[in-house]
């Protein structure tokens, strides 16, 4: 049986597919049309997802549509999913039960809370249920405008970044500031369930009793007054027990889904790692074969190494085509030889191996990649390359065997959807990617998910006695993650990044 899910359709748009009951891809549709998508379907993500899972449209027997998905009459989309998939049974999911899905069903737990959060979803902005296999109830909901994610939003846009794109700015920025004002934003989060919407203009912005209790503040404690005020709201919304899974664009927060880690009040967290609206695609799919076809609760793989690869020749037909210079590697002894003579020089290296990763984050296949050991890795990662604000630090990737000679990082940390701490006696190596006093974006990786970018890790190791790089988004300028050759060549060539090593291809500047 093969389902096709289909979510975030209002933005960041992504597909899924499951077949008998195994996620075989997902991908969203900006990373495939670099941002050029003017249709009211993902258009590209279906045809990758049905390339990656071997499927024809007339074998579908499912769509799993999470909503919203139109602006305009539903009717007209109604009618094109049916004229593409003659076959399929339409199934609907509302928007938060889909977020709830996306998370429970991918976590390892056969029974849990389930928190979502966001800044507004078919009129509700967050639900908490409790889910045993395929049972499933909602005990709360709570309804926008009166919503967390809306507050956040508020002081991002307060803050000169862009509301709905820029939250990750502040939480990055929150960890240099002091808790002055956290109690201002505890009074406007109130019991989390009705802000005080006396700070708020018509539009949802800050208004001039906002601005005159903060006038003179520094930006970083805005950001960390939000935050801390967040964190505390969130916990309380979520309870306490044995297992919680959330989802939502709230928890996107790596700070916040550490603070739930780090608040006792759960044994065990699960953070969906593409918690945002595209991880609706997800959740819509998991939803239709366990809630509509009632098969047995199971526990689905949380990798996020979803998309497409490409083979030697594909990509060496780009690099030709593109008349470049090149050096093709015959072996993977040679290529990791390569990679790790390149790091040990101190240059930055973009590394484009496997099947892209679905979520924002890059976890070892479309990432660009320092020595921990180069002491200009800060500024030519942050600076020359990725032209963005000092606060925001890299991760530091490391084996999930080995991440306790270095880190204090729970499970989330394979997905980067938590942060970790690094030990004292290693904070001096990691400085450049220190946030605050000892925060690190620690990504460990496991030999079973990525053996490819762990090996690296591990002949890093050998060769410099550190078995940690760090690990940076191959994009640029705000661009989706890089996804085909050609826009990895792209982004090479536009960049100062030193060298491109792209399946048995190297590149070098």
């Amino acid at each position: 049986m093969i389902i096709l899910g289909l979510g975030g359709l209002l933005g960041d748009a992504a597909c899924a597919i499951l077949e008998d009951g195994k996620l075989r891809a997902a991908v969203e549709d900006t990373k495939l049309t670099r941002g050029h998508s003017s249709t009211a379907l993902p258009e590209a993500a279906i045809e990758e997802c049905l390339r990656l899972g071997g499927a024809k449209r007339d074998r579908v027997d499912a769509i799993a549509i999470a909503r919203p998905f139109a602006r305009g009459p539903e009717s007209a989309l109604y009618l094109k999913l049916r004229d593409q998939f003659p076959k399929s049974e339409i199934i609907v999911v509302e928007h938060h039960v889909a977020h709830a899905a996306s998370a429970f069903y991918a976590s390892p737990f056969e029974s849990a809370t389930v928190l979502t959060l966001d800044h507004a979803g078919d009129f509700r902005c967050g639900s908490r249920s409790t889910a045993s296999g395929n049972q499933w109830q909602v005990d709360k909901e709570w309804y926008y405008p009166d919503s967390l994610g809306r507050l956040y939003g508020a002081a991002t846009q307060y803050l000169g970044f862009r509301a709905g794109a820029d939250e990750h700015k502040v939480q990055w920025l929150s960890t240099s500031g002091d808790e002055s004002l956290t109690p201002l934003f505890r009074e406007i989060a109130g019991d989390s369930a009705r802000l005080d919407r006396s700070y708020f203009d018509a539009a949802g912005a800050f208004n001039a009793k906002f601005t005159d209790r903060v006038t003179g503040a520094k930006p970083a404690n805005i950001a960390r007054g939000v935050q801390h005020a967040v964190e505390e709201a969130v916990i309380q919304m979520a309870g306490e027990g044995e297992n919680l899974c959330v989802a939502g664009g709230l928890f996107l927060n790596a700070l916040l889904v550490e603070a739930l880690e780090r608040s006792g009040r759960w044994k065990r967290v699960f953070a969906q790692p593409a918690a945002g609206n595209a991880g609706t695609a997800l959740g819509a799919v998991y939803y239709a074969w366990h809630q509509v076809y009632r098969h047995a609760r199971e526990s689905h793989s949380d990798s996020m190494l979803l998309g497409p690869s490409y083979s030697a020749e594909e990509i060496k037909r780009v690099l030709e085509n593109c008349k470049l210079r090149f050096q093709y590697l015959r072996s993977t002894e040679e290529m990791l030889a390569t990679a790790v003579r390149l790091l040990g020089e101190h240059k930055i290296a973009a590394w484009m191996h496997g099947r892209m990763e679905f979520g924002p984050r890059a976890l070892g296949n479309r990432s660009i990649l320092a020595s921990p050991l180069d002491p200009y890795s800060t500024e030519n990662l942050n600076v020359y390359i990725k032209h963005r604000e000092p606060f925001r630090k890299f991760a530091a990737s490391v084996p999930e065997e080995l991440v306790a000679n270095y880190f204090e990082a729970g499970p989330n940390a394979r997905n980067l959807t938590t942060v970790g701490r690094v030990k004292p006696e290693h904070r001096k190596t990691f400085q450049p990617a220190i946030l605050g006093e000892d925060i690190v974006r620690v990504h460990t990786v496991a030999e079973r998910e990525n053996p490819l970018y762990h090996r690296l890790l591990l002949e890093a190791g050998k060769s410099t006695g550190l078995p940690v790089l760090y690990n940076t988004s191959f994009n640029l300028f705000g661009d989706p993650l890089v996804a085909t050759p050609r826009d990895a060549v792209r982004s090479f060539y536009s960049s100062g990044i030193d060298a491109l090593l792209a399946g048995s291809f190297v590149l070098e500047k």
